[in-house]
């Protein structure tokens, strides 16, 4: 086992300072049930930041002091306990830089969420820790935390430069060892704990550290790889908590509590679908009655004997499977109605709203201009989409015209796709890769011109076979057209699910927070920057990789790719690059707008009424505004970012490790040399750990909570004329089209997910917002904060008259549901399925 490196702070023989004067505070805990209080044998020490011992080269030392007292209190939605602590120390102590915590305890930890010293003059300083200190006995080390003052390492203060280097050494660690729960090392990994190799059906392909499976870097979890082919860690339960994630990264007591208890309800979720197959069959007969069974409650719980037995061996213990079970003999399962058909039944099947989600729903971030006619695939190959296809439906205007004043447009879920689908339709499942072109109507909305659903040849060849699909509203035409819509749709939320969301916003900032912690003290100011955007991303990663996305998961028992999920997530993040994932780089790539100095943001939006961009450009200026100003308040020269050693650690750890997959692509990275630089990629993290965040996964219930709309994968192919498949789908068009969709268990499944998802949790941080007002003590920074907060305000107006606005016809649609996915909230007062809100990290 690997100790972290902790040096001895002190001898801890405490000698009584001449001329003593005591410094009061209060240490504040967060309570924490079943687990042992603080107690007496806990005890802090001071470190002084302005006078220096010159045999440790350190800051003066205090004596010991103990926590007395421990009165019941409240901060926020937090119940706490609060203490008092008195330090002696000498007159000539100085200021204290630093804090150091003694858990005394035989073996419980306790979250501490602050301390603040009380100094004279009225003058207070604060510890901002949140963080769990583990028994001493385990760690051998004190706890350190900080003062809240920022300083670059250039001007940090004698007294606690080499507390500094220490602390983040530490925390690297020396990269061997197997993790304990009380040490504090951020390492990096591969994803090598997806599969088990134990089970044949199971095996799966560590992603990352190759040319053929490059990945996003993880936390190290379990013991060091000696070799990359190698699996370390297998997944026990449906729900593991059992796994390494340091300290600082874990989820608050009242953050855990409100997690399990969703999971639970999902858990929950699981066992009413898999009785109503048993008894009724595996299909839906009815949108009428799959809209009865899901949102419905039923009036008496359906899940007993056989269902209970097995659920029992999917929760990890005894105690979380007599919660589960309480919960499903006291609250009969029942969805929430999902937005998409609130106020109107029908209107997810017509084609403007299918046009309409893929600027204003779930996934509003694939959509592209269409730039060559016909498309061509990265292979060189034309698509068999012709002009006679799509002309007629172009308002007496030709190809060429249209495409000239930026009319067409096209949802592409072909090229990246094709590779994969002969083993991917090995795995009971029906699946094309598509291509979907729209025009876009003197209104301002998009109307679906031609799709085009395409199969690898039969001869095991590189050929394809496609078919083209045109909008049609009667008889057997309109039939094959809903259908198709149906693949199309199947395949957007694959790609939402697994690239969108997953690899573009989890795994993509994962690596960011580990070399944060690696590489920038906790006094750096873009540590403090960057603090609050990688809230509970770690833990809410790992929990990800142990019922999601590991193997048999939720995640592969719902969406189409199956077990070749990650693979294909692969694939794509070979093409990845970090300098592309800002909102005006990212719009313009797809050709959704152009560079225009004389247009707000320099951008011109080629659809104005594209609410995902609009909203979304606002909240960028927002962003990129206040870190701008936050650089400028520490970087007054481009020499400073270049001459900052935390800070070119801090890239190269990212760049080389992190995405060390990426690295040889010059064009994925800035290079952090100037202020400039540094402001774009600091905002574009920001942006992507927040408002990218918030855009494509809390809508997920809304639009994806009924399955019909948002189907995750199909069982049948298109019929073909004269089959005896089209003499079925034209005698019974729904039966058929829902034989076509997920099962009853599968779509039930998938919704008990996404719902979680889709959930706001209390004690939520959201953009413009920090845990305290005692972040820091820098007044300038509460005042540019206070500014970013204003804009923010400003933006949500401005969000809520766009939505009022009869002629923006993308903001509601057919379905009647404004656009609020990028609606800061900054007062954050609700929680739960909100559709709105932007919470700084990528934290559900």
């Amino acid at each position: 086992m690997q100790m972290p490196l902790c040096p001895k702070l002190w001898d801890r023989s405490p000698v009584p300072p001449e001329n003593a004067i005591t410094i009061n505070g209060t240490v504040v805990v967060a309570k924490n049930f079943g687990l042992s209080a603080p107690g007496k044998s806990t005890t802090l020490r001071l470190f002084s930041g302005t006078q220096i011992d010159h045999g440790t080269r350190k800051g003066k030392l205090s004596a010991e002091a103990p926590l007395r007292g421990g009165k019941k209190s409240k901060h926020g939605k937090t119940s706490t306990t609060t203490y008092h602590v008195s330090f002696v120390v000498e007159a000539e102590f100085g200021t204290p830089g630093a804090v150091a915590v003694k858990n005394g305890n035989r073996a419980d930890q306790f979250f501490l969420r602050h301390v603040q010293l009380e100094l004279a003059h009225d003058r207070t300083i604060h510890f901002e820790c949140n963080s769990w200190v583990y028994p001493y006995k385990k760690t051998t080390c004190d706890r350190l935390f900080f003062i809240n003052t920022s300083y670059l390492p250039s001007k940090t203060p004698e007294a606690l430069l080499l507390l500094r280097d220490e602390e983040l050494r530490s925390l690297r660690g020396n990269g061997r060892g197997e993790r304990k729960d009380w040490e504090r090392v951020y390492d990096y990994d591969y994803y090598n704990d997806l599969g088990n190799p134990e089970n044949p059906d199971h095996v799966r392909p560590v992603m990352g550290g190759t040319r053929t499976h490059p990945y996003p870097r993880r936390c190290r979890t379990g013991r060091a790889l000696s070799n990359i082919d190698e699996v370390t860690e297998t997944r026990k339960h449906v729900i593991n908590l059992d796994f390494y994630i340091p300290p600082d990264e874990r989820f608050s007591p009242g953050k855990l509590a409100e997690v399990l208890t969703l999971g639970v309800q999902a858990v929950t979720h699981f066992v009413v679908p898999e009785m109503k197959t048993m008894i009724q069959g595996n299909n839906f007969r009815s949108i009428e009655q799959l809209t009865k069974d899901l949102y419905t409650r039923p009036s008496q719980p359906a899940a007993d004997g056989e269902v209970m037995d097995r659920l029992k061996t999917s929760v990890p213990s005894h105690k979380t499977y007599k919660q589960v079970a309480k919960n499903v003999k006291d609250n009969p399962v029942k969805f929430p109605i999902p937005q998409v058909i609130q106020h109107d039944r029908e209107a997810w099947r017509r084609d403007d709203e299918f046009a309409r989600e893929m600027l204003a729903g779930l996934n509003p971030v694939a959509i592209k201009r269409l730039q060559k006619f016909p498309p061509v695939s990265s292979g060189g190959k034309k698509s068999s989409i012709t002009a006679q296809h799509v002309e007629s439906q172009l308002a007496d205007v030709t190809i060429e015209m249209a495409m000239r004043q930026n009319r067409l447009y096209i949802l592409d879920h072909h090229d990246y796709l094709m590779p994969y689908l002969r083993r991917i339709n090995t795995l009971g499942v029906c699946i094309y890769a598509s291509r979907t072109l729209l025009f876009l109507k003197g209104d301002g909305t998009l109307k679906p011109v031609v799709i085009e659903l395409s199969l690898p040849a039969s001869d095991g060849g590189d050929g394809e076979i496609s078919r083209i699909f045109l909008p049609a509203s009667h008889g057997s035409d309109a039939h094959l057209w809903q259908l198709a819509k149906a693949h199309v749709s199947v395949n957007d939320s694959g790609y939402h699910q697994l690239i969108s969301h997953w690899l573009f916003t989890h795994a993509a900032v994962e690596p960011f927070v580990i070399a944060t912690r690696r590489q920038l003290s906790a006094m750096h100011p873009i540590h403090k920057l960057l603090d609050p955007h990688f809230k509970d991303t770690m833990q809410i990663n790992t929990l990800a990789r142990s019922i999601l996305l590991n193997a048999g998961g939720i995640l592969e028992r719902t969406m189409y790719p199956g077990k070749y999920a990650l693979e294909m997530s692969s694939a794509i993040y070979g093409e990845w690059r970090f300098t592309e994932q800002s909102l005006p780089n990212d719009l313009v790539k797809r050709g959704m707008a152009s560079r225009d100095p004389a247009m707000p943001g320099g951008l011109s939006l080629h659809i104005e009424d594209y609410p995902y961009a609009v909203d979304g450009l606002d909240v960028w200026r927002a962003i990129d505004g206040w870190v701008r100003s936050y650089c400028a308040h520490f970087y007054h020269h481009d020499a400073e970012v270049a001459g900052d050693t935390e800070l070119q650690a801090w890239w190269d750890d990212v760049r080389s490790a992190g995405h060390g997959d990426r690295q040889g692509d010059p064009a994925c990275w800035l290079a952090l040399d100037t202020v400039n630089h540094l402001a774009e990629t600091l905002s574009t993290l920001v942006w992507i750990a927040s408002a990218l965040h918030a855009a494509v996964n809390f809508g997920q219930y809304g639009y994806a909570g009924f399955p019909p709309n948002r189907p995750t994968r199909c069982r049948r192919f298109v019929p073909q004329p004269g089959t005896p498949e089209m003499t079925q789908l034209e005698a019974d068009p729904e039966k058929f089209f829902l034989e076509m969709l997920p099962d009853r268990f599968t779509a039930t499944l998938g919704l008990a997910l996404i719902e979680v998802l889709s959930n706001h949790t209390a004690d939520e941080v959201y953009l413009g917002q920090r845990a305290t007002s005692t972040w820091t003590d820098d007044g300038e920074l509460l005042q540019l904060l206070d500014r970013f907060r204003e804009e923010l305000r400003r933006v949500e107006k401005r969000v809520v008259e766009r939505n009022k606005d009869p002629r923006l016809n993308n903001r509601r649609g057919p379905i009647k549901v404004p656009y609020t996915l990028l609606f800061p909230d900054v007062a954050g007062t609700e929680k739960g399925l909100t559709g709105r809100g932007i919470p700084n990290s990528v934290s559900i």
